[in-house]
């Protein structure tokens, strides 16, 4: 077997999003939300279902699975694989839009239904030293939660160092396949769980067609183009600063040899930077 990297969007949205496999996120959101007896979430509604996307735009528009349960409960499942800039106030706002956003303005707020927002994170984005985190809003002084209605769930890849002998859990099983599935061939044991058996079933690559791998491989070449342009840029911030602090130096009367010691910069750059002085 050949698993894909669950963390890319083409394979996440399949995984997650596919209508013919409800049960795969169904599994997932009970498992993450530790849901159990008649609290279960039995059927879904997804609000975004995978469909192929147009390669010829040039650009993998990401989307997010969301689905709805049975009694109209709202979940998000994110995967984010690069730490954003204000990424708490943003998880914030969409899950405050979308919870507002499922009544328009006149009609009754008791009209309105929980919303769950899981994010699945290649980084560690909170204090809590555990791989999964929830958080709800709470009285500061006794602990109790008030306003229920938003959710928020954290599962921080790095912090899951788990091996497959390790698995004690639904969620273990669960996180562990996200993080390592590329990296498999084969289904670890003790895999009872339906929707996770059909989660590492369209995970494998000989069940993927030809249009999805075409579609699944540039955006895994679009991700690396991505992380070279940033690599290209932090190389090219460097250079300036070491260009700037060795002028500085010349201008201060410092030899070439001396410069060149103190700059890291080659004898050869560091006289074309002295001849312009």
């Amino acid at each position: 077997m050949r698993f894909v990297d669950i963390k890319n969007d083409i394979a996440f949205r399949k995984i997650f999003g596919n209508e013919n496999r409800k049960e795969v996120l169904i599994s997932f959101l009970n498992a993450v939300l530790l849901l159990d007896h008649n609290h279960k979430i039995v059927n879904v509604d997804i609000l975004t279902p995978y469909q192929m996307p147009d390669l010829k735009g040039g650009k993998v528009t990401i989307v997010d699975v969301k689905a709805k349960d049975q009694n109209n409960k709202t979940y998000i499942v994110e995967m984010q694989v690069a730490e954003l800039d204000g990424f708490d106030k943003r998880v914030l706002y969409y899950a405050s839009r979308s919870y507002s956003g499922q009544i328009e303005r006149g009609n009754q707020y008791e009209q309105l239904k929980p919303t769950f927002f899981i994010g699945i994170l290649d980084f560690e984005g909170t204090p809590n030293t555990s791989y999964i985190s929830r958080h709800k809003i709470t009285d500061i002084e006794t602990g109790n939660s008030f306003i229920k209605h938003i959710e928020f769930n954290f599962i921080e890849l790095p912090k899951f160092n788990k091996q497959a002998n390790e698995l004690t859990t639904i969620i273990d099983q669960w996180v562990y396949f996200i993080k390592n599935a590329e990296n498999l061939e084969v289904i670890p044991e003790n895999i009872n769980d339906e929707g996770l058996k059909f989660a590492y079933h369209d995970a494998d690559k000989h069940n993927w067609t030809k249009e999805e791998l075409e579609a699944y491989d540039y955006v895994l070449m679009r991700e690396q183009d991505d992380r070279g342009r940033v690599t290209l840029a932090v190389r090219r911030a460097l250079q300036k600063e070491k260009e700037t602090f060795a002028t500085s130096l010349l201008k201060s009367g410092f030899s070439v040899d001396e410069v060149v010691k103190h700059s890291n910069l080659t004898i050869e750059q560091v006289q074309e930077l002295n001849k312009g002085i």
